[in-house]
């Protein structure tokens, strides 16, 4: 009789880059990287994890970059805040395509589209097997998603953050373009921050590090990856104290 693995975690975050569901050029929604996010969360889902997704929106719209075309900067991180919701959606769409129930909440209220974030109801949402998934940032400008992240993952009571990337951890140089680039296998947040790796922005490193928050980067591309993580694998780089 074939052993069934136990999840080493219970309830976590997933935190997604906009310019992942983008696919390989990281610009619009890719349809085909849509179905493996989904299917990949489903496959967690079974195992009676709960799971808590917070979406980025750099396939949309960046809200820093906006200030190069002449934005102002709390204007374009608002634009930025509404391609999160966007993402969201089709990421729940994509779920419920393989039948998992999926609720969005909105850090911006838009009755007719999401859900206001409302700590409780996520709570409860995970407890009945829901997958959340968390848009619209903070609902802040000036704050990323990677910041939406760390606030929601201490909010909700999540274990770790994982963080989705196409790399396989974290490098202390970027590994596209130096072949010697050395892969750290486990780094402590103090080592991140001293080595000035870009694991997170400052403002987020710091709430997960306050809060002893554990973060594993993982590259998300690979099959079975996040299934991996979960059952306590060595897998990407796990960020600690």
């Amino acid at each position: 009789m074939k052993k069934v693995q136990k999840p080493k975690y219970r309830r976590i975050l997933l935190k997604l880059s906009g310019e992942a569901l983008g696919g390989p050029d990281g610009v619009g929604i890719c349809p085909d990287s849509l179905r493996e996010m989904a299917r990949q969360i489903a496959e967690v889902r079974q195992m009676g994890v709960q799971v808590v997704v917070v979406a980025g929106g750099g396939n949309i719209f960046r809200g820093i970059s906006g200030q190069g075309q002449g934005i102002e900067r709390a204007t374009g991180d608002y634009m930025g805040m509404l391609a999160t919701i966007i993402n969201a959606l089709a990421l729940q769409d994509a779920l419920e395509k393989l039948n998992v129930a999926t609720r969005v909440q909105s850090a911006i209220a838009m009755a007719q589209v999401a859900e206001s974030f409302i700590r409780r109801r996520a709570v409860r949402h995970l407890e009945k097997g829901r997958v959340v998934i968390f848009g619209g940032g903070t609902g802040n400008p000036y704050f990323s998603t990677d910041t939406a992240a760390a606030l929601r993952a201490n909010e909700i009571g999540a274990e770790v953050i994982l963080k989705a990337t196409k790399v396989d951890g974290i490098y202390d140089s970027d590994p596209n373009t130096n072949p010697k680039a050395k892969r750290y296998d486990q780094i402590t947040y103090l080592e991140a921050l001293g080595k000035r790796l870009k694991v997170m922005d400052s403002t987020a490193f710091s709430l997960c590090m306050d809060n002893k928050m554990p973060i594993i980067v993982f590259d998300f591309f690979k099959e079975h990856n996040l299934k991996r993580v979960v059952l306590g694998e060595r897998v990407g780089t796990l960020v600690t104290g």
